[in-house]
Formats: structure tokens, C-alpha cells, sequence
């Protein structure tokens, strides 16, 4: 009897399992709230008829099995009853949720809908508010650089007209002969020689600045001692000093160790002191310091530039930036490219630089790790 009682009932369960199936199959484009109530009529109606057929089976006649089939029909109609409330429920959270979505605004900010949702609803609507503050600040980003490309190709046509402007005058008055004693052509010539310079200087700050956002930036690293590098850098920049009336002090503690590109690091000191330099006014003085702490070396360089105001801060490094005010640049202070590549420098070694106001004028730092085994 009992091998028969389970026969039946597990025939009947995969009969009806079947047909859930073919109907899921059939309605698998429909909402999940139908998908909820197919399954919860499944089950309901597998348990109901298991239960039938062993009350059936059973020799229970009259009232008995009237009850027993009463009960069993009323708690299968509950379940099914359970099922399509909370079918319903899911069905309305989802569209909450749609509707949260349809309801971005033009910021792309995603705001949850209002309520509670079920774990997995509540799960994407987490991960669909920080795809969309993703997707926002990759935004702002594009906007932030194309706003920057468009600075700069304002600035570097300015800048590049000025010096050009200057070498066709000079050279149309050697050619047609207007300059014809030698001290005044000696001094056309020295002054061609140092536009062609500069005009060189930009083309290179323009080559290296599109590697770097080109990912393109290719390092041959080695390990070095900070302090020699500080030593040559300061030593190439002290002429500009010079002629700036600006001092120069540097130190560094001994043993400073790194695995950079000596090259390219050295571009970005020689960048931010030469920043300083421009910005410091005569009978100044510039601080180069390298020192470690814990396993990071730290390069500062501090100025007497004024100090940078609180808001274009966060902007000194961006590309064209020029900033206002004290740092206002005055005739050579290129096209504002040089912090733009001492940053990308810096981070293309896993570094970083950030700049703050300290005394009377502000300190650009670069961190980097330090070579293992210092």
C-alpha cells in the first residue's frame, strides 16, 4: 500500500512538474509576477494532489474524508492565495524600480525608489545607483577634459601666434634689409634663437602631454638616490634662478632609494620648480626638500609665490591652467602644460602629487614608494 501511496504521488508531482515547466517555457517572456504564481500553482497543485490521492487511496468514506479533502482544498487555496500577494508585491517593487529609472534626471543621479524592495531588487538598485555615479562622473570627466583641450588650444594658439608673429618681424627685416648693422642683426638673431627655443620647449610639453593621455607613456626604470637627482635638477634650473634673482636651497636625507625612470621623474621636479621659479617674485627664495617617511620619499618644493586661492586648488593641475591672482603668469610662462605632465609623470610611476598653501606661498609634493630594501 505505501509503495503504491508513493507511486502515485510521485507520478502525479512529475506529471504536473512537467506541465509548470512547459508552461514557464511558454510564458518566459511574460512578467515575473505570472512566472510567481505558475510556480506557487505548481506546487500547490502537486501537494494537493498527492494528498488527494493518498486520501483516496485510503478506506476513509463518508464525513472523514469530506473533512480531509475540505482541509486539504482550503490550505492549497491559502498557499495559492500567499503566493499571488506576494507575486504581486514583486511585480509592483519592479516597476517602483522602473519607474525610478525612467525618472533620471538630465545630472544622471539614479535615486532609489521609496520603500523597501526584496533582497535581490534592493541588490540592483545598489548596483544600479553606482554604475550611474559611475557613469556621471565619467561624464563630468569627458566635460572637464574636452573644457581643458579647448583652454589649451586657445592658450597654445596664443602662445604660438606671439612668438611667430615675432620671428616673421625679424626675419622680413633681415631679408628686405631694413636692420643692416651687424649689432642690432647679432641681436635679432639671438632673440630668433630663443623663440625657436621656446617654440621647441611647447612642442615637447604638447608630445608629452598626449603620450600621457594616451596611456602611452613608456618608463625605463632603475633604481636611483633621490638626492642625486634633486642635485642635477636644481643645478639645470639654477640660470632661470638666477636671472630671476630667485634663490635656491635643496637638502635631502641620506639613503633615499628609487625604482623610477630618472628621465621623466627629473622632467617633473625640474616642471615644478621651474613653476615656482616663474611665480617667486625677486629676492624669493624656493625650498627643494626630499625626505622619507615610512617606506615613501617625499619631494616639496616650496615657493614664496603668494599662495593659490582655495578654489582653483583643486584645478592646478589640469591641463592649460593658469590660475589668477599671484600666479597670474606674466610673457614665457609657456601654455600651462608643466603641472599637467609633472602629474601624469608622477602617476604613471604610482605615485602622487598634490599641492597646499603653506606661509607665503604654497608646497607641491610628489610621493613615491620607495625601492625595496632601503
Amino acid at each position: 500500500m505505501i509503495l503504491q501511496i508513493v507511486a502515485v504521488t510521485a507520478g502525479l508531482g512529475v506529471a504536473i512538474a512537467a506541465l509548470g515547466l512547459v508552461l514557464l517555457r511558454v510564458l518566459r517572456r511574460r512578467s515575473i509576477g505570472v512566472m510567481l504564481a505558475v510556480v506557487a500553482a505548481v506546487t500547490v497543485a502537486a501537494t494537493l494532489a498527492g494528498v488527494v490521492a493518498i486520501t483516496l487511496a485510503m478506506v476513509i468514506d463518508g464525513r472523514p474524508k469530506n473533512i480531509v479533502l475540505t482541509v486539504v482544498v482550503i490550505g492549497g487555496l491559502v498557499g495559492l492565495a500567499v503566493a499571488l500577494i506576494n507575486a504581486r508585491r514583486v511585480v509592483l517593487a519592479s516597476r517602483r524600480l522602473v519607474g525610478a529609472l525612467e525618472e533620471v534626471p538630465p545630472s544622471g543621479r539614479f535615486t532609489p525608489p521609496e520603500g523597501p524592495l526584496p533582497a535581490e531588487l534592493g541588490t540592483i538598485a545598489v548596483a544600479l545607483e553606482q554604475a550611474y555615479e559611475r557613469l556621471r562622473l565619467g561624464r563630468e570627466r569627458e566635460r572637464a577634459l574636452e573644457s581643458a583641450r579647448r583652454e589649451l588650444v586657445a592658450w597654445v594658439s596664443h602662445d604660438l601666434r606671439t612668438p611667430l608673429a615675432g620671428l616673421r618681424a625679424m626675419a622680413e627685416s633681415l631679408e628686405d634689409g631694413v636692420v643692416d648693422d651687424p649689432e642690432t642683426a647679432r641681436r635679432y638673431h639671438a632673440q630668433m634663437r630663443l623663440e625657436v627655443d621656446r617654440l621647441s620647449g611647447m612642442v615637447d610639453d604638447l608630445f608629452e602631454l598626449s603620450r600621457i593621455h594616451a596611456g602611452s607613456l613608456k618608463l625605463s626604470r632603475g633604481r636611483i638616490g633621490l638626492g642625486d637627482l634633486l642635485a642635477d635638477t636644481l643645478a639645470g634650473v639654477e640660470p632661470l634662478a638666477r636671472a630671476k634673482r630667485v634663490h635656491l636651497r635643496g637638502e635631502a636625507d641620506q639613503g633615499l632609494p628609487v625604482d623610477v625612470d630618472a628621465d621623466e621623474l627629473a622632467r617633473a621636479v625640474r616642471n615644478l620648480v621651474v613653476n615656482a621659479i616663474r611665480h617667486t617674485p625677486a629676492d624669493g627664495t624656493i625650498s627643494v626638500r626630499a625626505v622619507a617617511d615610512g617606506e615613501t620619499a617625499t619631494v616639496s618644493v616650496l615657493d614664496c609665490c603668494g599662495g593659490i586661492p582655495k578654489e582653483d586648488l583643486p584645478r592646478v593641475f589640469d591641463v592649460a591652467f593658469r590660475g589668477e591672482a599671484a600666479r597670474t603668469p606674466g610673457h614665457g610662462s609657456g601654455a600651462g602644460l608643466g603641472l599637467a605632465i609633472a602629474r601624469g609623470i608622477v602617476e604613471a610611476h604610482h605615485g602622487e602629487i598634490g599641492v597646499v598653501n603653506e606661509g607665503a606661498g604654497c608646497r607641491f609634493d610628489i610621493r613615491l614608494p620607495l625601492a625595496g630594501g632601503a
